[in-house]
């Protein structure tokens, strides 16, 4: 076992793959970084799986068969996709087992182009939870407005849940506030609530890109400010995230077997050659948190990193810079807007990218 990565995941982060293919899980990649880098959980999006099913021949057994049963596109990107997700929920049972529910998770995302559709991600969601059938699954719902309902509906139906695409401190509490109310509804209907789990997953390193972009613009003392948008960022999430799971409206619930939605960094590869490449692990470590690392910030982590700066008590801090930032010229609400509509644009694009893909493989 690395001990750097053993050393993180004591410090109460659990690390999280973030991408998955076939050819992970029938090489054994996956099984060993699970055995020797304390990897516990893993998630994914279409970028990952246009990525992954797009290059090499490990799908084409499967494209075969879809192809002779004369499935239609739409059957098979489900079938593709959450065979993966089956087969990765399999491997992490036992870490499923072993930390009660609260690791071994594998997710999957909702397609982007509903992503401003409630019924319909209510809809996939349930479907999603249906067809991969393992309790190990976090089915993902991006933090849009019309995406807060459909993660509240969810919630309350049992179904465990992974809130991607969160950018700003303000529309996390209105996540946390979905997911509170869900569980509430989750009660009310007699449901078991200590088989629910979420996570919230705040993205950290384009946060810095976007706004470190604005700074260059405007220049002179600004530049000085340039990579301190998304830790603050991340510190204000994890100083709310207290606040939140500390209040009397939470304690009823947890009374009643509820557990709380865990801080999921996401966006953690570092995007410029400015910043050290494990700056958003190092600094980003916090009792009950999740890292989710591509494999290259994951390794050099396990090489050279080490634990940074602390996230607890810098919510004062961290809530000065980005006023510093306002000053300074940064329209914080523009970026956070200008971000999440990117992000299901970027999603969006590759999964037409994957539909492309899989039906030159299907004619």
């Amino acid at each position: 076992m690395n001990e750097r990565m053993r050393t993180l995941h004591e410090a109460g982060v659990s690390i999280w793959l973030d991408d998955l293919s076939r050819e992970r899980l029938t090489s054994g990649n996956l099984a060993g970084l699970i055995r020797d880098y304390s990897v516990v959980g893993v998630t994914t999006n279409p970028t990952i799986f246009a990525a992954a099913i797009g290059h090499g021949n490990a799908y084409d057994e499967q494209l075969a068969e879809l192809r002779g049963q004369g499935v239609g596109i739409a059957e098979a990107l489900t079938q593709l996709t959450t065979t993966d997700v089956r087969n990765a929920c399999d491997l992490f049972a036992e870490t499923y087992r072993a930390t009660e529910g609260k690791d071994g998770r594998v997710s999957i995302e909702v397609e982007p182009d509903i992503a401003h559709d409630t019924p319909a991600t209510i809809s996939r969601a349930r479907e999603l939870r249906d067809r991969v059938d393992r309790d190990e699954l976090l089915v993902k719902i991006p933090a849009t407005k019309e995406g807060l309902p459909a993660i509240t509906a969810s919630i309350a139906a049992g179904i465990s849940i992974n809130v991607t695409l969160i950018f700003s401190v303000e529309r996390y509490r209105e996540v946390v506030d979905a997911y509170l109310t869900g569980l509430e509804q989750a009660a009310a209907a007699g449901r078991d609530l200590s088989r629910i789990r979420s996570v919230a997953s705040l993205f950290v390193s384009r946060v810095d890109v976007e706004i470190d972009k604005r700074l260059d613009a405007i220049g002179g003392e600004a530049l000085s400010l340039k990579g301190k948008a998304g830790l603050a960022n991340a510190q204000l999430t994890y100083a709310a995230y207290e606040e939140l799971f500390g209040s009397e409206r939470f304690a009823a619930l947890k009374a009643k077997g509820a557990h709380e939605q865990r801080p999921l960094w996401a966006s953690t590869g570092v995007k410029s050659h400015d910043y050290p490449d494990t700056l958003y692990v190092s600094n980003l470590v916090a009792p009950n948190t999740v890292n989710t690392m591509p494999e290259k910030t994951l390794l050099a982590y396990a090489d050279h990193g080490e634990i940074g700066e602390p996230v607890i008590g810098k919510g004062i801090e961290a809530a000065a810079t980005m006023k510093t930032l306002d000053l300074a010229g940064i329209d914080l609400s523009d970026v956070f807007v200008t971000l999440e509509n990117e992000g299901v644009e970027k999603f969006e694009k590759s999964w037409n990218e994957l539909v492309q893909t899989v039906t030159k493989a299907l004619a």
